[in-house]
C-alpha cells in the first residue's frame, strides 16, 4: 500500500542515529558484547550477546529516551514530558528527565512488576497507574500531556526514539570491526519493534548483507504475522505471558515500515525457552536478564534461527526482573 509523501519524509534514517550517536556520546553507556564457547558450541555459530542489561537503568530504553528529549528545545521542556510503559521505557525516560531536570508523569500498568515501578518512582517520575484489559494507555497519556503543555515520549513509534536505540547497532557494528569481523545474522527482541527498526537501520547501512529477524514471545508474534501478511497484525489479548517488557498489542506504523524494508522475518520463543535462557544467562554467562530481554537468545538456544558458520549478534535487551520470577527461573 503506497505511504504519502510526508509520512515517508518522517521516517528515520541512518543519518539520525549518527546524530543520536553524537548526542549519547559520553552519557549513555557503551555496553559489551559478550561471547562464550558453550553458546558457540550449542548453535555451531561464533555469537556474540549485545548486553543492554548493563545500560543505565538496565534496558535499551535509556538510549531512545535520552535523544528524543535531549533534541526536545530548551524552551519546550518547562511542560515535562509524560510516557506510557510497562516499565523500561519508564524508567528510561524517568532516568533522562532527571538528568535534563524536567517533571515527568508515566503511565503505567497496574499489573507491571513492582521492581519496576519502584525504580521508576525512584528516579522521581509521577506514577499513574491504569488497568491494561479496559483503559487506553496512550489516551491517558496523551490527556496528561495536553493539560501540562508537556513532550510526549512515545515507546517506540517515534523518529528520534528509534533513532536513539539505533545506537546500539552502531556500537555492534563498531565492535565487531575492531575484531575483523561484521555481522551475518542479527537478532532483536521486538514488542513494538523501535530497538529493531534503529538497529536495523545503522547496520544495514554499513553491512547491507546482514541478515535480520525480530524475536516475540509465543502467542504475542505480532512482527512475524505482519511480516507474512503485509500489514500490521494485532495480538488476540494483552498479556499472558512472562515477557512482560514484549507486550504491544502491533507493530508500530513507524518502526513495521521500517522493518518490513529491512528485516521482514520474525521467530517466537515460549515462556519455557525464554525462561530457560534467563537461566542460561545467569549459570553461563553470569548476566541477569528478564524473560523479554531474552527471547532472541531463546531462539538460539532452542535452534529457531540457523547461525552455523556464520557470525551472529542477539541483543539481551533488559535486565529488570522481579527478583521472585527470576528466582524461580535460574533454580
Amino acid at each position: 500500500m503506497p505511504q504519502d509523501s510526508s509520512f515517508i519524509a518522517a521516517l528515520p534514517t541512518s543519518a539520525d542515529v549518527d546524530a543520536a550517536t553524537r548526542r549519547l556520546a559520553g552519557v549513555a553507556l557503551h555496553t559489551p558484547l559478550i561471547s562464550s564457547p558453550v553458546l558457540d558450541a550449542i548453535t555451531g555459530g561464533r555469537v556474540f550477546l549485545k548486553a543492554e542489561t548493563l545500560q543505565r537503568t538496565g534496558s535499551f530504553k535509556f538510549r531512545g529516551a535520552y535523544n528524543k528529549l535531549a533534541a526536545t528545545p530548551v524552551a519546550q521542556r518547562a511542560g515535562g514530558v509524560v510516557a506510557f510503559s510497562s516499565g523500561n521505557h519508564a524508567q528510561g525516560v524517568a532516568a533522562a528527565a532527571k538528568l535534563l531536570h524536567m517533571p515527568a508523569v508515566i503511565v503505567m500498568p497496574a499489573d507491571a512488576p513492582r521492581a519496576k515501578r519502584e525504580r521508576t518512582a525512584a528516579l522521581g517520575a509521577e506514577i499513574v497507574l491504569y488497568d491494561r484489559e479496559r483503559e487506553d494507555r496512550e489516551k491517558i497519556a496523551n490527556d496528561i500531556a495536553s493539560r501540562r503543555n508537556a513532550v510526549l515520549a512515545p515507546p517506540y513509534d517515534d523518529p528520534l526514539i528509534i533513532a536513539g536505540q539505533g545506537t546500539a547497532g552502531t556500537e555492534i557494528v563498531d565492535d565487531l570491526a575492531a575484531l575483523g569481523l561484521s555481522p551475518d545474522i542479527v537478532i532483536v527482541n521486538a514488542s513494538g519493534g523501535g530497538l529493531a527498526a534503529g538497529v536495523a537501520l545503522a547496520v544495514k547501512s554499513r553491512v547491507p548483507a546482514a541478515q535480520f529477524y525480530t524475536a516475540e514471545p509465543q502467542d504475542f508474534d505480532d512482527h512475524a504475522r505482519s511480516f507474512k501478511s503485509g500489514q500490521r497484525e494485532c495480538n488476540t489479548r494483552p498479556s499472558g505471558s512472562i515477557c512482560d517488557a514484549l507486550m504491544a498489542q502491533s507493530p508500530g506504523k513507524i518502526t513495521f515500515e521500517i522493518n518490513r524494508a529491512l528485516i521482514g522475518a520474525g521467530v517466537s520463543a515460549s515462556d519455557e525457552e525464554a525462561g530457560r535462557a534467563v537461566a542460561f544467562a545467569f549459570h553461563e554467562l553470569k548476566l541477569v536478564v528478564e524473560p523479554g530481554g531474552a527471547v532472541a537468545l531463546a531462539a538460539l538456544l532452542s535452534g529457531k534461527v540457523d547461525v552455523r558458520g556464520k557470525i551472529a549478534v542477539a541483543i539481551l535487551s533488559g535486565g529488570n526482573v522481579d527478583p521472585d520470577l527470576f528466582s524461580r527461573l535460574v533454580a
